[in-house]
């Protein structure tokens, strides 16, 4: 996809998921920006990674959920590149534990960093979306928030939070032109489920009709597409990248 001339905000960009995100558009030629909670080798790592793949790269710590920091990470991709066009809502933490032992600060951790942060990262970048009467938003969800799971209250709370809040903006914005999409991957390989044990791993791969977990880039590509010009007529839709898990 053809990415020339358009800037990026991808947070949580430093690995996994963020990280592919970061690459599929550097490789269409975007001006990419990501932030990162403060891996600072895997973000130099990636930034090196995003201008070998033919993009421009911005790489800055930023805690989404704090307005302030969220705030400076659009300024300075805008006095960096002059537009904001894309933004992907990827950042995200998990703190699993079944209800009756979930402390509230586990709940209040993962619903700030990745329904606030997603929300705060929307918020700073609509307004200048809607004065170019264009734009592409892509808010990363989970099959758990379309179908929930033992242990991730917090967690599915949050990714079934991102998909209300995909479609509701999605009607604010439509007429100028802006879309809001999310993507649900399924179990994918990143660090997250590299911890998973290897019964919960194999009870995980037997759930998906595909055979096999996905990968980050099965994901990147499916956002690559929302986020492109081919996808001008898609607003408030979720694209399930989960091998067939969540039908």
């Amino acid at each position: 996809m053809n990415f020339t001339g358009k800037t990026a905000i991808v947070t949580g960009g430093s690995r996994g998921i963020g990280r592919a995100v970061c690459l599929e558009l550097a490789a269409g030629g975007a001006n990419v920006v990501f932030c990162y909670a403060g891996n600072d080798a895997a973000a130099h790592k990636t930034a090196q990674d995003v201008e070998a793949a033919g993009g421009r790269a911005l790489a800055l710590r930023c805690d989404v959920s704090d307005a302030a920091q969220v705030d400076a990470l659009v300024s300075a991709a805008e006095e960096r590149f002059g537009r904001i066009d894309i933004l992907v809502n990827n950042a995200g933490i998990t703190r699993d534990n079944l209800l009756l032992r979930m402390s509230e600060a586990e709940f209040d951790m993962v619903v700030a960093a990745n329904l606030k942060g997603a929300f705060l990262c929307m918020k700073a970048v609509s307004k200048r979306m809607l004065k170019q009467r264009c734009g592409r938003i892509v808010n990363l969800s989970s099959v758990v928030g379309l179908r929930g799971n033992a242990g991730q209250v917090n967690y599915a709370a949050s990714k079934a939070g991102i998909i209300g809040m995909t479609k509701s903006l999605a009607k604010e914005l439509a007429s100028r032109g802006v879309t809001v999409n999310a993507v649900a991957p399924g179990f994918i390989e990143t660090d997250m489920t590299a911890a998973l044990s290897e019964s919960a791993r194999s009870a995980a791969q037997g759930s998906i009709p595909m055979g096999r977990l996905g990968t980050p880039e099965d994901v990147a590509k499916a956002v690559a597409f929302l986020a492109g010009d081919d996808a001008a007529y898609i607003t408030g839709q979720v694209l399930a990248v989960d091998g067939g898990m969540a039908m």
